[in-house]
């Protein structure tokens, strides 16, 4: 899952996203609020983490932004600005959740978890794909009962794939959904089709069938 980290504060952004990196999530960050627009512009992100005391301009119109253009991210507002009224406007217009500052790390987590956990799975804890089986909480995968061990990648990649099942997945979006803003100094064709290769292998291993096609020309797409 990706993150847009939207701090001015450098060192808590940091602390953020090094703690996010360790629960396998691709974290980014913009520090200001002409670099958070660019951001939700040029990319997309599974949930993003916003402060409202923003140089340049109120994250509150950021949230504004991000619905007109009707982008599908969730939004959790981390800010000072903890009053009832700020905490009801940021809602009103659109955020999923509010954390004042200061937060631990860990209930920062949790909220993660169970707004994409919401959005995108149903409130479940565990996913199930025909013969698949993927634990939320403990980020492990299973084919008919056996244990699937996977790389940090090979896990997004199959979450992403299971969470956009019979949709087709562009080679682009989901390069840059395993590496964020660095996707556009890779060689997307090679790194999204390395990583199809090893996840597949990894599935069949479990004698799970072949649920991944390829749509030539185009992209992958999980089917259900």
């Amino acid at each position: 899952m990706k993150i847009l980290i939207i701090e001015d504060e450098r060192e808590l952004s940091q602390n953020i996203k090094k703690y996010l990196s360790t629960e396998n999530y691709v974290c980014e960050q913009a520090y200001n609020f002409d670099e958070a627009l660019d951001k939700i512009t040029l990319y997309s992100y599974d949930c993003i983490l916003l402060d409202l005391n923003l140089p340049g301009g109120d994250g509150l119109k950021i949230v504004e932004e991000i619905k007109r253009r009707r982008i599908e991210s969730g939004i959790i507002i981390l800010s000072a600005r903890g009053t009832l009224d700020d905490r009801l406007e940021g809602l009103k217009i659109g955020a999923d959740d509010y954390l004042s500052k200061p937060f631990p790390l860990s209930e920062l987590s949790m909220r993660i978890y169970a707004l994409l956990r919401r959005r995108n799975f149903y409130n479940n804890n565990v996913i199930k794909s025909n013969e698949i089986e993927i634990d939320l909480l403990a980020k492990t995968v299973k084919a008919n009962d056996l244990n699937i061990v996977l790389t940090k990648s090979e896990y997004e990649l199959l979450l992403y794939l299971v969470s956009n099942k019979n949709r087709v997945i562009s080679k682009n979006a989901i390069a840059e959904h395993l590496s964020g803003d660095m996707a556009d100094m890779l060689d997307s064709q090679n790194f999204v089709y390395a990583h199809i290769k090893n996840l597949k292998a990894k599935l069949a291993e479990a004698s799970s069938l072949n649920h991944i096609r390829n749509v030539y020309g185009t992209g992958y797409q999980w089917e259900e």
